[in-house]
């Protein structure tokens, strides 16, 4: 099995390091990972200048982009063979709820599932990676499990972990997203050099963390595992918008 490596934190992360080192017992790997911390990168990708990839003593290229240019340049022509899954992370924090819209981490899964390849998107609870070594060992179990169930169509899963010594023997369940608060406030100061500079406020509290979500989930010891999809499209409200526009 090809299995390629992302994630947003960088090529040096311990994350990624861990997670890449569980997979190479699972198959040939291949990590190809942003030279720069890219959280909060979301989908987007790097189109006003060209990339340059480079290798690192450890044998990871990394990427002068985003988590999505690194994904992307490895199945458009760096790599000569295509992948037969990508991993993302492991991620130095959650990415439950809405934090799925920012997150660098999902978005480099969800290049590798735009692409036809089955994906996973893998996160750490909790700062510090403190007990990294357990969740990558959960990290290759849910990889060879369901790769060895032989889906028959790609997918994409966003798999959270507590950050617990005890991961590797607690429940693996199925859940949806949950929803967050809006942002806290953001951080208005005067610049030494003249003029307000802003900083981005923390992320809300859960709003929708009841049982079923991701955040539930996770709060209550358990590995939560949740099916994305791409397709934006609010179906129910088609017909009231065709009804706006006498479409």
């Amino acid at each position: 099995m090809r299995i390629l490596v992302c994630n947003d934190d960088g090529y040096f992360a311990r994350g990624i390091v861990a997670l890449a080192g569980a997979m190479a017992e699972l198959g040939e790997v291949t990590v190809v990972a942003p030279e720069q911390n890219q959280s909060g990168a979301s989908h987007s990708l790097t189109l006003s200048r060209p990339l340059s990839v480079r290798e690192a003593p450890s044998g990871f290229r990394y990427v002068d982009g985003t988590p999505t240019d690194c994904v992307h340049i490895a199945m458009t022509g760096l790599l000569d063979e295509r992948p037969d899954v990508v991993v993302s992370g492991i991620n130095n924090g959650q990415n439950m709820g809405d934090d799925t819209i920012y997150s660098g981490t999902v978005a480099a899964a969800m290049e590798g599932f735009l692409f036809g390849v089955p994906s996973f998107a893998f996160s750490l609870a909790g700062r510090d990676w403190t007990h990294l070594d357990a969740a990558a060992r959960v990290a290759g179990r849910i990889v060879s499990d369901v790769m060895a169930a032989k889906p028959a169509e790609p997918f994409l899963l966003n798999v959270n972990l507590p950050d617990d010594a005890r991961v590797d023997t607690m429940p693996i369940v199925v859940t949806r997203l949950g929803k967050r608060h809006p942002s806290e406030p953001v951080h208005r100061m005067e610049s030494p050099r003249g003029g307000t500079i802003y900083w981005i406020g923390a992320a809300g509290a859960a709003r929708d963390a009841g049982p079923g979500t991701d955040f539930h989930a996770v709060a209550s010891g358990q590995v939560a595992v949740t099916p994305l999809q791409i397709d934006l499209t609010h179906a129910d409200r088609l017909d009231e918008v065709r009804g706006w526009l006498g479409a």
